[in-house]
């Protein structure tokens, strides 16, 4: 498999480039200390703990802007559940390339494959549901593709990419319009006609100003109990809903028996643990 064939960007190699750059700012000082230059060598990627694997293409990629000679033998696929022990793949090459790009191309994978790991177990809980799970723009500075690729990896779904992407109205925005109908008209007017218009509201009063102004999406963020439970009644066939705020495992299912058509998680990205992976086994050729 090349990486360059799956799913690869420009905006990834500039990215990939910037992170060996940081680690790798002239020489790797270890590597060529105790290698020699032409040494080839050879090298398996470990699971240490069960997940989802989630940033091959990244991984490999890595290597390859190294040494443009590296090969991998793949023996699971981009989504794919693994167990700890299991060996993912095999790259050979120059071993001062492995050596030298071994932590970047790590730090890619464990960071994604974490993050798909944590929205699958949480998609998992939605499946046979009309409810989408969506991440949100809660995501590491100049990393956002690379996580939220991670995320629909995982079974989840991309809400807007970035503030070009849409037009979703929240408390500042309600705030310096002067009020939820202010917002929402002005957006209505300044935004193109295929723009769908979301607006964040807290209160059962927001949520019928919003209503009666024509909102396509309501955000329905930090509403609880039977203030929630109203909303989406209210909500019915007039506008899609989205629950934010606070959204866990343990109350994922309580929001799916409402009936809200999104529920969006900053969680998936922001506080998704790594999955413990590690290159072992280097050997000469």
């Amino acid at each position: 498999m090349r990486a360059s064939n799956v799913t690869m960007t420009l905006y990834w190699d500039e990215t990939i480039r910037a992170a060996l750059r940081e680690d790798i700012p002239w020489e790797d000082v270890s590597a060529n200390a105790v290698v020699p230059e032409d040494a080839r060598g050879t090298a398996d990627l470990i699971a240490k703990a069960d997940g989802v694997v989630a940033g091959l293409p990244v991984f490999c990629r890595t290597f390859e802007l190294l040494d443009k000679s590296v090969q991998f033998t793949l023996y699971t696929e981009e989504g794919a559940r693994v167990k700890a022990g299991d060996k993912l793949l095999t790259l050979t090459g120059n071993m001062r390339a492995i050596l030298s790009g071994e932590r970047t191309a790590l730090n890619f994978l464990q960071r994604m494959s974490g993050i798909a790991t944590y929205t699958r177990a949480m998609a998992d809980l939605l499946a046979g549901t009309q409810t989408k799970l969506l991440d949100t723009r809660k995501t590491t500075p100049l990393l956002r593709s690379f996580e939220k690729y991670a995320v629909t990896v995982g079974g989840g779904n991309n809400h807007r990419f970035n503030l070009s992407d849409g037009v979703l109205l929240k408390d500042n925005h309600i705030g310096a319009a002067g009020g939820v109908r202010q917002a929402i008209e002005r957006a209505r007017a300044y935004a193109p006609f295929v723009r769908k218009i979301e607006i964040e509201v807290e209160t059962l009063e927001q949520l019928d100003e919003a209503l009666d102004a024509g909102a396509d999406i309501v955000m329905l963020d930090n509403m609880k109990g039977a203030a929630l439970e109203e909303a989406v009644r209210r909500a019915k066939g007039r506008a899609k809903t989205e629950v934010s705020g606070n959204v866990t495992r343990e109350n994922l299912a309580h929001y799916v028996s409402l009936g809200v058509d999104y529920i969006s998680s900053g969680a998936l990205t922001h506080s998704a643990p790594i999955l413990d992976l590690s290159l072992k086994h280097l050997r000469a050729l």
